[in-house]
Formats: structure tokens, C-alpha cells, sequence
């Protein structure tokens, strides 16, 4: 078939996927891009007019109008094609038209009846139907892309070169998502305490730091947002991997953010915890220290490599010996320096400023859904000066509702098919049913723990693009537990009983 004389909805599907894969952009790789079609393609064989919408709109690049193509919106709003998860209008609109898209880049047409954000049943995925927008305003921790950023950023940009190239990221593996300021950022000076090493308290790193603050007062959040030069963060792409940086800065805007949470109903009416997190700090799978627990008095902490003594708003790991300590992590940690910030906005969302002169590494469930990952899916590299929303309160009580009621329903349903009630292959339905509730029924409490969980990697990254595999292989992480979000999880679960999973005989 080729592509002067496009196939119609009559034709075989091999020759209409042939077609449309003549027109791909080539931001992802062909068995990717080939298997995404050929799903929607599938999908839309019983809808004739909607596929020829289709084809009209990508072999004509937009150049004729065409109407709404369709597929039936999922509980979660995301699409999976061959191992990966993502939003059904991003998908496609990367596939034939922009290969570095984000999904909070895209603005449905007006004409588009269906489109993503109305949140119809049924999902527009008709590329032509939206158009790409940078808007400054969006939320997102406030994720969107621009088409540039700092030249010779590389994925593997640790404190020195290891002497190891970086190991090739597969399809539908984990990916390393970069968060880099786009400019320095004037910070007001403060004075340097007790670091790690003499040199590291050298006159050049007294004179950069973060503004002074004071903690546990009522305006503190709003006098940040004033004295700040950080604006949102908005992300670009470099080398094939999600970047996010902040556009310069305009001192008379605010974050949409603070007015957000100060309008929004609590989502429990139970008190708050009388400690907002506990951090707990590790060197490559064992913990170093105590646990340290930040009151809810103290929005914002500082976990640094300091040797001054910890408490309240300030976690030091400099002071934290061990007699296993290797050479590898004595000297990751000598880099650790100003550290980051975290900070608890409203009911318990968290933010993350990175003070360190080298980059952090977090794992975080709600930038993976902002950057159409599946949880887990991803690493997020968070540059030195970025400020980045790493923490959703609400997204995650949604996500542990509906994680708890898929398992509490899929359990229920596998031991009636144990108990031999469940309809046969012949019937509506089949057995198949049973495979997807075997699996959802496998969700344990600790799969809901993980959702109120951050992890966090000083100077070091792992994954795919780093010789590490695990966070449990960087020489200095913290792990943190958010205990408004533990506190959400153990009411979802007295509505919601689940019981651990166990393997069937």
C-alpha cells in the first residue's frame, strides 16, 4: 500500500497499520509505534467512519478536517501498549506528530467532542483534534515542555566519571527523568555550618544558599512564594529523556499551588499525625541512625551532610557513623553537602528543593503519572536550585481507594472461582476473567504502603541509564514515609479490608 493511495476502513488492518507507520515521527522505537497502532486500528475496525477520520488525518497531516476517533476511556484514564502505560492522546499524538511531547502540553481543539480532559466515556485520540501550548500556569508540580535547554546535559552526570558507559535503556523499562534548572539561581547567603570536610565550607559555598525561613509559622509557605526565585518547573527533552526546568523567573507571580490548597476541603477529617514524615537514612541496603521523625510544626526540613547535631527541622547525616561504611559511599557523601528540602504543603502534598551541588535521584509515584509512566516505571533526576512537587495527597488517596477495591473485589471473585462458581469458557466472559483477578487479587497492604512512600538517592542514580539497578545499590539514600498518607491508607482499609495475598494450592 503505499502512501499516495491511502487504505480505507475496508481494508485488511495489516495494510492500514502498514500505512499509518509511514507517517510516525520516530520518537518511539517501531515494535512500540507498531504494536500502538495496531491496537487502535483494532479498536476502531467496527467503527468505519472513525478509522477513515483516521486515516484521512495522518496520511494527510491534518491538511483535510476530520471527526473524533474513539476508544472507551480506562478506570485510570491510561492506556497500556506493550508494557508501558500511558495516556491514549499522548500516545498517538507522539506517534504522528510531536516525538517530545508531554501530556500537560496538549490543548484539545474546540470542535473535539471527545476530548481527554472532558472526560467523556470515550477518548479523542485524533492527533490533528489538539494542538501543543507551553502555558506557565499549569500545575504540575507544574510539568510542560519547551523545545531547549543547557547544552551537553548527559543522562550520566554524577559527581565524576566512573569509567563505565552508560547501560542502554530498553523499551518498557525504567527511565531516567532529568528535573535541571534552566538557569543559576541567586540565593540569599546564610552562614555555612559544620560540613563533612573542611573544604567543603569554603567562602564560595557560604555565599550560596537557601533563603532563611522562619519554620513552623503560620505564613511561612507564603512568605516562600514571595521571596522565591524559583518559579514552576517546566520540562524540555535532551538526549531522549524528560527534562524539567523553570522558565525565567517573573517576580510578581505567584504559584497557582498555595491558593489551591488553601480552597480545598481536607480529605479526612482526622487529626494530623503528630509527626508529618519519618526519614529514615541508608547506606546501600542497610540503615544508618535512627529514624528521624519531622513534627508536623516543621513544614519544612533539611536533610544535609553536615555534621551538627540533629533535631526539629534539620536532619544531619554527617554525624551517623558506621563501621561498615566502604571508601565508594565515605566519598558519596562528601557530596551531599546542603542536601534538600522538603516541605509539606496544605494537607500533605511535599515538595523537594535540592541545595546540593549535585543532582538528587527520586523515586516518586506522582511524577510517574505526570510523565505518563506507570508507578514505579521511572527515575527523577532533580538538578541543583530545582523545586519540584513530588508528592500528590489526593491523587494518592484516590489511587489507594482504587487500588484497595480492585483487590477486595478480585479476592472475592477468585475464591468463588476456587469454589468452582465461576461461569465456564462457553459462557460470557470465559475463564479468562480469572487470569486479571488472580493478578489484581495479588495486591497486599504493602503494595498500598508503597504509594505513601518517597525514596530518595544523594549524588548517585540508578536504573537502566547508571551501572546500578536498585536504590539499594547507591552508596547514601533516605527512604521517607509520609504519615498523613499512612494515616489516609489505614482508613481505606478499615472500609476496605484486604487481606495479604497468598499463592493458591
Amino acid at each position: 500500500m503505499s502512501i499516495t493511495n491511502p487504505p480505507t476502513s475496508n481494508d485488511a488492518c495489516l495494510s492500514i497499520v502498514h500505512s499509518l507507520m509511514c507517517h510516525r515521527q520516530g520518537g518511539e522505537s517501531e515494535t512500540f509505534a507498531k504494536r500502538a497502532i495496531e491496537s487502535l486500528v483494532k479498536k476502531l475496525k467496527e467503527k468505519k467512519d472513525e478509522l477513515d477520520s483516521l486515516i484521512t488525518a495522518i496520511t494527510t497531516n491534518g491538511a483535510h478536517p476530520s471527526k473524533c476517533v474513539t476508544i472507551q476511556r480506562t478506570l485510570d484514564g491510561r492506556l497500556q501498549v506493550a508494557g508501558r502505560k500511558g495516556f491514549p492522546h499522548v500516545i498517538y499524538a507522539r506517534l504522528w506528530r510531536w516525538p517530545d511531547l508531554h501530556k500537560n502540553e496538549l490543548k484539545h481543539v474546540k470542535y473535539c467532542q471527545f476530548a481527554f480532559d472532558l472526560k467523556c466515556d470515550s477518548v479523542c485520540v485524533n492527533p490533528y483534534h489538539y494542538e501543543r501550548v507551553v502555558s506557565p500556569g499549569i500545575d504540575l508540580s507544574g510539568l510542560t515542555l519547551s523545545g531547549s535547554g543547557p547544552s551537553g546535559l548527559m543522562v550520566k552526570d554524577e559527581y565524576d566519571y566512573e569509567g563505565q558507559q552508560s547501560l542502554p535503556s530498553t523499551e518498557g523499562h525504567m527511565q531516567t527523568i532529568q528535573h535541571p534548572p534552566s538557569r543559576p539561581v541567586a540565593q540569599e547567603p546564610f552562614n555555612t555550618p559544620s560540613m563533612l570536610p573542611p573544604a567543603e565550607g569554603s567562602s564560595s559555598a557560604s555565599t550560596s544558599a537557601f533563603s532563611s525561613i522562619a519554620v513552623g509559622s503560620t505564613n511561612a509557605s507564603s512568605s516562600w512564594t514571595r521571596n522565591s526565585n524559583f518559579p514552576p518547573t517546566v520540562p524540555h527533552h535532551q538526549n531522549g529523556h524528560l527534562q524539567h526546568h523553570p522558565p525565567m523567573a517573573h517576580p510578581a507571580h505567584f504559584w497557582p499551588v498555595h491558593n489551591e490548597i488553601a480552597f480545598q476541603p481536607p480529605i479526612s477529617n482526622h487529626p494530623a499525625p503528630e509527626y508529618w514524615c519519618s526519614i529514615a537514612y541508608f547506606e546501600m541496603d542497610v540503615q544508618v541512625g535512627e529514624t528521624f521523625k519531622v513534627p508536623s510544626s516543621c513544614p519544612i526540613v533539611t536533610v544535609d551532610g553536615y555534621v551538627d547535631p540533629s533535631g526539629g527541622d534539620r536532619f544531619c547525616l554527617g554525624q551517623l557513623s558506621n563501621v561498615h561504611r566502604t571508601e565508594a559511599i565515605e566519598r558519596a557523601r562528601l557530596h551531599i553537602g546542603k542536601g534538600v528540602q522538603l516541605e509539606c504543603k496544605g494537607e500533605g502534598d511535599v515538595w523537594v528543593r535540592c541545595l546540593s551541588d549535585h543532582a538528587v535521584f527520586v523515586q516518586s509515584y506522582y511524577l510517574d503519572r505526570e510523565a505518563g509512566r506507570a508507578p514505579g516505571d521511572a527515575v527523577h533526576k532533580i538538578y541543583p536550585s530545582a523545586y519540584i512537587k513530588v508528592f500528590d495527597l489526593r491523587q494518592c488517596h484516590r489511587q489507594m481507594q482504587q487500588q484497595a477495591a480492585t483487590a477486595q473485589a478480585a479476592a472475592a471473585a477468585q475464591a468463588a472461582a476456587v469454589a468452582g462458581n465461576i461461569p465456564g469458557p462457553g459462557s460470557v466472559g470465559g475463564i479468562a476473567p480469572a487470569i486479571s483477578l488472580s493478578a489484581a487479587a495479588g495486591i497486599g497492604v504493602d503494595d498500598l504502603r508503597r504509594l505513601c512512600i518517597l525514596r530518595m538517592s544523594f549524588v548517585k542514580g540508578w536504573g537502566p541509564d547508571y551501572p546500578r539497578q536498585s536504590i539499594k545499590e547507591t552508596p547514601c539514600w533516605i527512604e521517607i514515609h509520609l504519615h498523613r498518607a499512612l494515616q489516609l491508607l489505614d482508613e481505606v482499609l478499615h472500609t476496605m479490608p484486604i487481606a495479604d495475598p497468598t499463592p493458591l494450592d
